[in-house]
């Protein structure tokens, strides 16, 4: 009886343990192997019991900072990075004891979107990613670091996700997005410093379930919140996604974001148009980091079989790194493919985002970032002259046909048409129409980019008039 006692005890002492314990909790996205940006004030938050002191001490900073958990038990407190380094170690106490260990500081980026975001670097099933297995066998690399946000929905914003970080292995990388980590390859190799990457990403989704609830309710009537109330969600509930895949990430310090989205929305161009920079706003809002770098993939041309045309949400995509601040597109028309929507040239993809981050966010002089960008036209004998910014040593189509451009009348028929390059202009004509007074370059679902600047990058579909269809 008495040794029966004796273990009765000692299981209700491991019991309390456990829930002391318990007392102290951390957010997934806290863990082992993280990255924190560096050089910035980056949150470390969590839950405790309500009143409890929680200290929180870094291997590279003097003292250890204290802060009190709320009513709520939830509590954060700010450290200040230095520059890029590590392995560091950051020790959480209160009731109990986390240490986080082989932390390294440099720069964080989230990787979102549907699935040409999602796709892994060992590609979907039938679908390759073209050098997935050099790159794979590549993939050892302590500087660079991973995490996935489990896929997730919910009516509510919530505080935590499931995931962990990992340093990239090739079994890591293997499984990794494509898109995420041919990005953050080629910067941590520029900048030689250590990259987090955070991919949060579902296929098939539409923008309005990344966005916020309250962004949708005051400015987008047309989008059904009604789903919301009721708890019968789904991926492409509005919010949904917000709910359960940024909002737990939110207090991560980070240096921006990279997106590859567009494909299921491109049914409402228009609303696209006024959705995805809303969405935009509304992230960096609840970052609170200002308006961080937002760097996004035009959609890649496809078979579409719907009646829109794919090129007006391409149009909308442009409109977007037009008229949003320190935002920038990577322009795939050059790799699209006709059969699958997961064009398998990912390497590209993930090098023109990084040219923008590293011209634009890292101030490298001298690095193209930005194919041709339709400007102005004008139009004398019968002949369309169009300028375009970011073509400053002119054009090339790589000794191919420049193919793509219709051109129209007054009476709105677009018929095939001839171009040129001519020092650093354009010149479109047909011999059909006399008079040209509209311009269109790529508007069609699948086709074939061929003019690029001198760089190799590719410019976006593009036309000059602005005519219903």
């Amino acid at each position: 009886m008495y040794k029966r006692y004796l273990f009765f005890l000692a299981t209700l002492f491991f019991i309390s343990q456990l829930l002391n314990a318990a007392d102290l909790k951390l957010p997934s996205v806290l863990g082992n192997h993280m990255v924190l940006q560096q050089q910035s004030s980056a949150a470390v938050w969590g839950w405790a019991e309500a009143g409890a002191t929680v200290s929180v001490k870094a291997s590279w900073l003097g003292t250890a900072g204290l802060t009190t958990a709320n009513n709520d038990g939830k509590w954060k407190i700010s450290l200040l990075t230095p520059k890029a380094g590590g392995p560091y170690e950051i020790i959480i106490s209160a009731d109990t004891t986390f240490i986080l260990e082989d932390v390294m500081i440099g720069e964080v980026w989230v990787c979102s979107g549907q699935s040409n975001m999602e796709m892994p670097v060992k590609g979907y099933r039938s679908q390759p990613i073209a050098g997935s297995t050099d790159c794979i066998a590549h993939g050892s690399n302590k500087n660079i670091r991973l995490f996935t946000v489990k896929r997730q929905i919910s009516p509510v914003p919530l505080d935590d996700c499931e995931g962990s970080w990992s340093v990239s292995t090739p079994a890591d990388v293997a499984d990794f997005s494509a898109v995420g980590y041919f990005f953050g390859r080629y910067i941590q190799g520029i900048l030689g410093i250590p990259v987090g990457l955070i991919h949060s990403s579902w296929g098939g989704t539409k923008v309005e379930a990344w966005t916020d609830e309250a962004t949708l309710h005051k400015d987008f009537k047309e989008i059904d919140l009604a789903e919301l109330k009721t708890g019968k969600i789904h991926q492409n509930s509005p919010t949904a996604l917000f709910n359960g895949m940024v909002n737990p990430i939110l207090n991560y310090g980070i240096r921006g974001v990279i997106w590859y989205q567009g494909e299921s929305n491109r049914k409402t161009p228009e609303l696209y148009a006024r959705l995805f920079p809303a969405m935009i706003r509304d992230w960096r809002g609840r970052w609170n980091q200002g308006e961080f770098p937002f760097y996004f993939v035009q959609i890649a041309p496809y078979k579409y079989d719907s009646v829109v045309n794919s090129a007006f949400l391409r149009e909308a995509q442009l409109k977007s790194m037009l008229n949003t601040p320190n935002t920038g597109m990577a322009v795939t028309m050059d790799i699209g493919d006709y059969d699958c929507i997961h064009p398998a040239d990912k390497i590209p993809v993930g090098k023109r985002l990084a040219y923008w981050a590293l011209a634009k966010t890292y101030g490298i002089k001298g690095i193209p970032y930005c194919g041709p960008v339709f400007k102005e036209m004008n139009v004398e004998g019968g002949k369309a002259t169009l300028t375009f910014d970011f073509a400053e040593s002119g054009f090339t189509s790589f000794e191919k046909p420049l193919d793509g451009f219709t051109v129209a009348g007054a009476d709105k028929i677009f018929h095939p048409a001839l171009a040129t390059i001519k020092k650093n202009n354009l010149i479109v004509w047909c011999d059909e129409v006399e008079s040209p007074i509209a311009v269109r370059y790529c508007w069609e679902n699948y086709t074939v980019g061929t003019l690029f600047n001198t760089a190799g990058l590719p410019a976006s579909s593009f036309r000059t008039d602005n005519w219903d269809e």
